[in-house]
């Protein structure tokens, strides 16, 4: 057993995860590799040509070839059940309550990190690890463990991890945190992981491989077209302007596929899947200024109670601005911002920083119908305290 500990590493097969495991290696941990399985390429629809991204035979293979040859175990779990009933499901779902979903930080936080946890106990692992670009510190004097930004900016996946508790974040391990990317492919190359060194990232949603979300509603929801056909494009007064094909298949910001002759520009504003109406409108209509989250997760301080300013990110990436943010008596998070954002959408994450530290986020809920005003005005804090450093 090695002095640094046990750790098993989350190999999908690409360069980050493998880096990672070897990496840790090379450090001194004992590492054991795990390649989870979350869904069946055969059967997600839309594919076509050659495989790519996580859970395929390639980057399976790929994942056990690379562990054989560093001299560690590795292993293949079936999570397809678990990944199913928490994120695909939701996924859907969440179109079909005319929300946006971000299903990448759903299976980070009930997925990935506890099917992860489960293994690792089993495998008498004291840690897990995985080669998101993030950072996690232990606060002597806060006695919490920090989730921190991760140094390359352009490839920082804090965002997707708001989600992970105390006690995942005290197991989990980042090691490409401290590195740019470019480091990482040299890094590759080094330990001569050719197989991996140039593979291109995949950004695509896994499970939706051709990147195409209302092709995957189709067909997962049967009947759905036709439920939905023959809905209503309004303006913001009311007034008809078209018909559209179904509210689950356009998300707020949305400007090209609409359809409209209008003589400006406009884009989805609101989505109300009751009536089955979609309200467009110029750019503007698209600012709002506050917004409230649930299912909030708190990673820096125990409780946000009181008014504090904040840096505050409302999708991937976002380069953020500042607000306010408190939390009321039932523990839903409020977000006032400084300036009006542009097209903040229910059912994606409000994640909030503090410098280089996540604060915490949550579940956008509502946009622009804060309950209460803060009691300082957002417009007049020092976004310099509070946002990251260059």
């Amino acid at each position: 057993m090695s002095s640094k500990g046990r750790v098993l590493v989350a190999m999908s097969g690409g360069v980050d995860s493998s880096v990672t495991a070897v990496l840790l290696a090379e450090q001194g941990y004992d590492v054991v590799g795990i390649t989870m399985k979350t869904w069946d390429y055969s059967t997600s629809g839309g594919s076509s040509g050659k495989e790519v991204g996580c859970c395929t035979l390639e980057s399976i293979n790929d994942a056990r070839a690379i562990a054989l040859r560093h001299g560690f175990t590795h292993f293949i779990v079936d999570i397809r059940e678990e990944f199913g009933d928490w994120v695909i499901e939701r996924f859907t779902n969440e179109y079909l309550a005319g929300r946006t979903p971000n299903p990448c930080v759903l299976c980070n936080t009930h997925i990935k990190w506890a099917a992860l946890l489960r293994r690792a106990d089993d495998l008498d692992c004291e840690y897990i690890a995985t080669g998101h670009y993030a950072r996690v510190q232990y606060d002597d004097a806060l006695d919490r463990y920090l989730l921190k930004r991760g140094l390359d900016r352009n490839k920082d996946q804090s965002y997707a991890l708001w989600g992970l508790p105390q006690e995942h974040l005290a197991r989990s391990i980042f090691p490409l945190g401290t590195y740019e990317k470019p480091e990482i492919r040299q890094m590759a190359s080094d330990f001569g992981l050719d197989s991996v060194a140039d593979k291109p990232d995949s950004y695509e949603i896994c499970f939706v491989p051709d990147n195409d979300y209302g092709r995957f509603l189709r067909d997962r929801v049967d009947g759905l077209e036709e439920e939905v056909a023959g809905g209503k494009f309004v303006l913001k007064d009311g007034t008809v302007v078209g018909e559209h094909d179904g509210y689950p298949f356009y998300t707020i910001g949305q400007r090209r596929g609409l359809d409209l002759a209008l003589g400006e520009r406009v884009y989805v504003t609101h989505i109300d899947p009751d009536s089955n109406t979609i309200t467009v409108g110029p750019k503007e209509e698209l600012m709002q200024q506050t917004l409230k989250a649930g299912e909030v997760n708190l990673i820096k301080y125990p409780s946000l109670q009181e008014e504090r300013p904040a840096w505050g990110a409302i999708r991937y990436n976002d380069p953020g601005a500042g607000c306010l943010t408190w939390q009321d008596d039932d523990d839903m998070l409020h977000v006032a911002f400084a300036e009006p954002r542009r097209a903040i959408t229910a059912g994606q994450s409000i994640v909030l920083y503090e410098g280089e530290d996540v604060l915490g986020g949550g579940w956008i809920h509502e946009v622009g119908t804060a309950d209460e005003p803060a009691t300082a005005d957002a417009s007049e804090m020092d976004a310099e305290a509070v946002s990251p450093a260059a």
